[in-house]
């Protein structure tokens, strides 16, 4: 492994890092999605675990990273989707508690956030982020589901092609929507993505054990992570499959409180030194998160296939259970003949 140069690339990462940085950089962004796809159970489509599908949705787990700077409308809405800023009251910002029952829509949190004299740019709304996500792959399973039970049934040559030709064009989408949901979870495991303390130890809250007000949210970043994270040590460090048949806004708020409770050790760990180089300590306090995230994203991409049994699509909405028994003809719903 490649340490060396630890304290020099700390150093320019922390004159260069925006307020909250690409959590895990390419490497572990993309080292994540493979883990998770790789760990795929067979009872999830074949496509999905073949090798080519495999590496295209680790190249695309780095996409919400790589789109940013496309223009001010578009960052201005979009970069506060990779955090959220939980302080040490359990406070989002000092506005609505990071707890079960979340606000139910992104507009009601901004009502709450706007309450408390701070908004979602500020604060972070990656809890949304996450469960957006996990709904568009539900849906999208949905049509898949139902293009490929109507293309094995239909006997007419021109409706049979369009079912194939869909059904294609979801396959790509699905890699696109685990891609960006393979981000998302990935950065609700990295605890700077999680906290007010996220580079450094904010000025404005109590610091009795004297944590680095230094900016540091860069050490997870780049250099270290390419150095020490490597694919075959975080498949071994995964956890087994855990599906939580609860409510995916509730399975969220427990992942991200999770990463925001090693807020703390990272900063003990730093102060400790363990971050230098050779120390193990600072190698396996990466393996353990980004093996948590690799761990959580497995779990959503098999929640939300068996979630898709029981979904509707199209319009006018045709049950997937209706479409996959023979007992509905789906062609007018998918190709919207209204």
């Amino acid at each position: 492994m490649r340490t060396a140069a630890l304290p020099l690339v700390l150093a320019t990462l922390s004159l260069v890092a925006p307020s909250h940085a690409l959590a895990w950089g390419g490497h572990g962004h993309r080292v994540i999605g493979v883990a998770a796809m790789e760990a795929l159970p067979d009872e999830v489509p074949a496509f999905l675990r073949d090798p080519t599908a495999i590496s295209q949705i680790g190249e695309l787990s780095r996409e919400p990273d790589r789109s940013k700077g496309a223009g001010k409308i578009h960052d201005s809405n979009r970069d506060s989707a990779h955090f959220v800023d939980i302080d040490d009251s359990g406070l989002v910002l000092g506005g609505p508690r990071f707890a079960t029952p979340l606000a139910p829509t992104r507009a009601a949190y901004e009502a709450q956030l706007q309450a408390a004299g701070t908004d979602s740019w500020k604060a972070g709304y990656l809890q949304y982020s996450i469960i957006d996500q996990y709904q568009q792959l539900t849906l999208d399973f949905a049509y898949w589901r139902v293009l490929v039970a109507a293309e094995a049934r239909e006997t007419d040559p021109g409706r049979r092609a369009w079912y194939a030709a869909d059904r294609a064009l979801r396959e790509s989408l699905l890699k696109t929507t685990i891609g960006s949901l393979s981000h998302y979870v990935a950065d609700g495991a990295q605890p700077l993505h999680t906290t007010v303390h996220y580079n450094g130890w904010s000025a404005g809250y109590p610091n009795p054990r004297g944590y680095t007000k230094a900016k540091v949210h860069g050490l997870f970043e780049g250099e270290f992570t390419r150095a020490n994270l490597g694919l075959a040590e975080l498949k071994s460090a995964m956890a087994p499959l855990q599906v939580c048949d609860c409510p995916i806004e509730a399975r969220t708020v427990e992942y991200i409180l999770e990463g925001f409770s090693q807020v703390e050790p990272f900063y003990a760990l730093e102060k400790a030194g363990a971050f230098a180089p050779a120390d193990p300590r600072g190698a396996e306090f990466v393996l353990t998160r980004t093996s948590a995230g690799a761990s959580e994203l497995r779990d959503l991409i098999v929640e939300a296939w068996r979630d898709s049994a029981d979904s509707q699509v199209g319009w006018r909405p045709v049950k997937v259970a209706d479409v996959e028994a023979g007992r509905v003809d789906p062609f007018d719903a998918l190709f919207s003949v209204d």
